[in-house]
């Protein structure tokens, strides 16, 4: 039993390096994306203090108004464009009628309110769209669907052309962020509203400006995930529980660190692919990949409570 825990995995490994490449790249490949939804939770945390419980639903409803416009006979990328004017409005209307009337709310309130705003996507998806199960326009968008082989160590790695896209384009998204967060006006005023919310306001940082900017791109960042999820796996409301695979993340990580949501994401990505081909497929039938992530994240959490990269918050009472 301790061999097949300790020492056949890494034999294996060291065995077959080709398959254990292939095994690595699909991590990062779902890493990316985890990290991608857990900087939608982050931002908008830091920004108004609200757990976003809404931001799985966004991504199924971004994938949904997409499909659905492109129904309609609009062309794919004009479609897209529509999508992100949707969330846009999705935004607006958000801090205009559920969050504007909540200032000064306890968190609780505000969580419960993004419980409300994740039903009503859910029923209004599903009255406009239907319930059936959608297919992505991947060649519609011209996004790759064919895979290029490669011959490591006289073995063999196979890159799916969507994957590297999906990589490809949500790093180029997750740099913009950074850059956008770093260097300008508005990045740095989301960042001083996370840090100290009556110093940022006593600055005159507009919080209802800043609100609808984060929930635009949560809005963004959903898009992005829908299309990368629905081309691989479909689009339906299913995707909305893929899409809280990132709240271990966010366990793992820190709340409020946007570090943490990368760093963490790629993490629990790897991991659980590796834990899933080497120890859960030989020992414990598969399918480990269900719950594997939030375990790591409970361990981690048992000694360290704000998670790997979350800051040490002292309360005086």
């Amino acid at each position: 039993m301790l061999n097949d825990i300790f020492i056949a995995p890494f034999a294996d490994m060291i065995a077959a390096p080709d398959f254990l490449l292939q095994v690595l790249w699909e991590g990062l490949v779902s890493g990316i994306l985890y990290a991608l939804i857990a900087l939608g939770f982050v931002l908008i945390f830091r920004s108004s203090r609200i757990f976003n419980f809404a931001q799985g639903i966004m991504v199924v409803f971004a994938a949904l108004t997409l499909v659905g416009l492109h129904a309609m006979g609009i062309p794919a990328w004009i479609s897209v464009a529509l999508t992100l004017g949707v969330m846009f409005i999705l935004a607006v209307s958000i801090e205009r009628i559920v969050l504007r009337p909540l200032v000064g709310q306890p968190d609780i309130i505000l969580f419960m309110a993004s419980i409300g705003i994740t039903l009503f996507l859910i029923g209004g998806g599903e009255i406009i769209f239907g319930g059936e199960n959608k297919v992505m326009i991947t060649e519609e968008l011209g996004i790759p669907t064919g895979d290029t082989v490669l011959e490591p160590w006289g073995g063999l790695l196979i890159l799916q052309h969507l994957d590297i896209t999906v990589v490809l384009v949500a790093s180029a998204l997750v740099a913009a962020l950074l850059a956008f967060l770093n260097y300008t006006q508005m990045g740095r005023a989301i960042r001083a509203l996370g840090d100290d919310h009556q110093a940022a306001l006593s600055v005159g940082i507009s919080l209802q400006t800043v609100w609808v900017l984060v929930w635009f791109i949560a809005g963004i960042i959903a898009l992005v995930t829908g299309i990368a999820w629905g081309a691989r796996a479909g689009v339906s409301f299913a995707l909305e529980v893929i899409a809280y695979k990132a709240l271990p993340v966010l366990m793992l990580g820190g709340l409020e660190s946007i570090t943490g949501a990368i760093i963490g994401g790629l993490l629990i990505g790897i991991l659980e692919k590796l834990f899933e081909i080497y120890w859960g497929q030989p020992l414990l039938g598969g399918n480990t990949e269900t719950w594997f992530a939030f375990v790591l994240a409970l361990f981690v959490l048992l000694f360290r409570p704000q998670g790997l990269f979350g800051e040490k918050i002292i309360e005086r009472v």
